[in-house]
């Protein structure tokens, strides 16, 4: 069994299908918080330090403008039960990471990595990460500083600012992911 518990297919929800399009703004005068709106949900996000940017560029702390698809959700299965969710899911192991090193043939990409080994660790102490969304940010072409590891995920206790991904509560992502499928459109701005 060589990656049979690494990737999952994904669970249909028997309620209600994927939105085709979620809208993400940032709040009047709050340039690092807004709102997702997806189908009657309208859910309150913590986006980037930097606000919403057109000009992304690694490290800036903005959340890039642009259209956006889901790819994969990265579940971690000892903090929570699987999701609904129409997305593909893989389960977030201990030597999960992302690449943020411009200079890397891997950059803006999931990467194994070793205790010591570079790269934002996916699996976590917080609960940040416990739930990733993975979206097609700077993936085709991947363009070196142009931003990397931008998701959707859960957001700090005090909803501060995340360094460019969009975070929201467990129970409004949980829900959310019941709804996003691999042809919904993020539109971020």
């Amino acid at each position: 069994m060589k990656k049979a518990t690494r990737s999952l297919t994904s669970r249909q929800s028997p309620r209600t299908g994927p939105v085709l399009r979620v809208a993400v703004r940032a709040a009047a005068g709050q340039r690092s918080r807004g709102w997702l709106i997806a189908g009657t949900q309208i859910i309150p996000v913590a986006l980037g330090r930097g606000g919403i940017l057109a000009n992304k560029r690694e490290g800036d702390g903005g959340t890039p403008r642009g259209t956006f698809r889901p790819l994969r959700l990265w579940w971690r299965a000892d903090r929570g039960p699987r999701p609904r969710t129409h997305l593909p899911i893989r389960i977030v192991g201990p030597d999960d990471a992302w690449c943020e090193d411009p200079a890397s043939r891997h950059y803006n990409q999931p990467i194994r990595r070793s205790a010591n080994g570079e790269g934002d660790r996916l699996m976590r102490d917080d609960h940040l990460y416990d739930l990733i969304v993975e979206i097609d940010h700077n993936t085709r072409p991947r363009v070196a500083g142009r931003g990397s590891a931008v998701f959707l995920h859960l957001a700090r206790d005090n909803f501060g600012p995340t360094a460019g991904c969009v975070a929201m509560t467990r129970p409004n992502l949980m829900r959310l992911l019941a709804r996003l499928g691999p042809k919904t459109k993020i539109v971020i701005g």
